[in-house]
């Protein structure tokens, strides 16, 4: 997969997850989870922060946290920071954040 960064800086709040919030995420979410090993997350981490990343037919997003429950369980919303070049999927370009108005459940804070 080719990154196509056109000098923008896009960085949030940092949110690396844990596997079972990855898997809660992605019970909610359609989407693939690019594992920390994969080749470019280190590019990714330097132009958008230190996030687990998903990809899907839409781009590349991350989940930033939304407000707590008064549960105590969190939630997460939806924000994507690239869409595709192309119709392979094979080169993304990074744009302002844009959050979705769908949040998924990150469970309990403990």
């Amino acid at each position: 997969m080719e990154f196509a960064n056109n000098g923008q800086n896009i960085r949030g709040y940092a949110m690396k997850m844990d596997a079972a919030m990855v898997e809660k995420t992605l019970n909610q979410f359609e989407a693939q989870a690019i594992p920390d090993e994969h080749p470019a997350v280190p590019q990714l981490n330097k132009v958008f922060g230190d996030h687990t990343f998903f990809l899907n037919d839409d781009g590349l997003h991350i989940i930033e946290p939304a407000a707590d429950r008064q549960d105590g369980s969190e939630t997460g919303k939806i924000v994507r920071l690239a869409s595709w070049n192309d119709a392979n999927h094979t080169s993304l370009a990074p744009h302002e954040p844009e959050t979705s108005e769908a949040t998924v459940d990150l469970g309990d804070r403990s």
